[in-house]
């Protein structure tokens, strides 16, 4: 859901992440949808069918992208138009299949959580092979290998997510038997994903940038006392 604070006047843009004024990025139009009612059903649903579409642009230039987001007016519930749904975009330095699977996962979490939890049980298998470059035939066999080089904590949570992703990927034995996966349960299966992307590639990457600047400082330094 796009993060909008209306009594602030800013919003956070739900491609680049960047935290802005409304400013003259911002516009808004009232619907109704009460066209051929007759009295009775304005009525009964009165301004629940009315709703405020808010429009806005992104102000970063290296982004500039629209949002499109409608509020009922009487309830005040939210209904994100575009984008379809709201996640982290993550840079590229991490691998392009890690990053699709995520996003898809993202855009059904609400339609189909059990197939998102599907996803991110992908997901998080492409980032056991690519990071810690366990590479096995089986996702089962390559959390167990994982198991010396996380916490056990970490480690218990990354063999739940792939129990859960299992009830998306394979059908029970008996076919009557539905185990289902609620939207609530599939977001925590999406932060568990976002722990691990920070822990492992965004940590790393900060990592080497800031060891890399430090050590040009430093010959930076040492090249300005020989040239003195």
């Amino acid at each position: 859901m796009i993060d909008i604070d209306f009594a602030n006047g800013t919003y956070v843009c739900p491609y680049c992440g960047h935290d802005q004024a409304f400013d003259r990025s911002h516009d808004e139009m009232n619907i109704g949808f009460h066209s051929g009612w007759n009295n009775s059903d304005i009525k009964k649903y009165g301004m629940e069918a009315d709703y405020i579409i808010h429009w806005f642009k992104c102000s970063n230039k290296k982004c500039g992208k629209e949002c499109v987001t409608s509020f009922n007016r009487l309830t005040g519930k939210q209904f994100d138009i575009l984008p379809e749904a709201t996640y982290k975009h993550y840079p590229d330095y991490i691998p392009i299949q890690i990053r699709q699977d995520y996003e898809e996962a993202c855009i059904i979490i609400d339609k189909s959580p059990k197939a998102a939890a599907t996803l991110y049980r992908r997901c998080l298998q492409g980032m056991i092979r690519d990071y810690w470059g366990i590479k096995k035939s089986r996702l089962v066999d390559e959390i167990d290998e994982l198991q010396s080089k996380v916490t056990s904590a970490q480690w218990k949570a990354i063999d739940g997510l792939r129990k859960l992703g299992n009830i998306g990927a394979h059908m029970e034995k008996d076919v009557n038997i539905i185990i289902d996966i609620d939207k609530n349960e599939a977001q925590k299966l999406r932060k568990l994903v976002d722990l691990f992307m920070d822990k492992w590639y965004i940590a790393r990457h900060d990592e080497e940038l800031l060891l890399n600047e430090i050590s040009d400082i430093s010959d930076e330094k040492q090249k300005e006392r020989k040239d003195n």
